[in-house]
């Protein structure tokens, strides 16, 4: 129950940091992205105020043994850049630049009332379902199973 607790309150202080920094807004993330026209540098700063304070917590939560909630720290081990990696960022980029959503402004956007937010999830849901699909069809082709 303490798990559960621990993971609302920290999902309502992100929501509620998406929300005050305006960065559920999708007008407001699309002008970040219009350098030519009416840029607003504002999205910079959050990210670099969110890369700061992330950076200071991993420094102190790292040096536990293990996280307070799990036996041991779920770290990635891979450090090698492949076709599925830049695919995922590429088409995250293009989603993002086209909708003003990313996955982490959306969820709070459907609080504060966005209608296109609930376009946005609902297609990133079935884009996720697609992807598993097609990966899960592609390894079994792969290894010689009918699919």
């Amino acid at each position: 129950m303490t798990r559960i607790f621990s993971a609302l309150v920290i999902g309502l202080i992100f929501g509620a940091g998406i929300a005050l920094s305006g960065m559920a807004n999708p007008a407001k993330v699309l002008n970040f992205f219009d350098v030519a026209g009416s840029w607003d540098p504002s999205l910079a700063f959050v990210m670099g105020g969110a890369l700061v304070v992330t950076a200071i917590g991993y420094t102190f939560v790292l040096k536990r043994k293990a996280p307070v909630f799990d036996r041991l720290f779920h770290l990635p081990t891979r450090r090698d850049i492949d076709r599925p990696l830049l695919a995922g960022s590429a088409v995250f980029g293009i989603g993002w630049g086209i909708t003003g959503f990313c996955p982490g402004g959306a969820i709070p956007a459907l609080g504060l009332g966005y209608s296109d937010a609930w376009v946005f999830v609902g297609s990133m849901v079935a884009g996720i379902a697609l992807a598993r699909l097609a990966r899960h069809t592609m390894a079994a082709r792969a290894a010689g199973k009918a699919v």
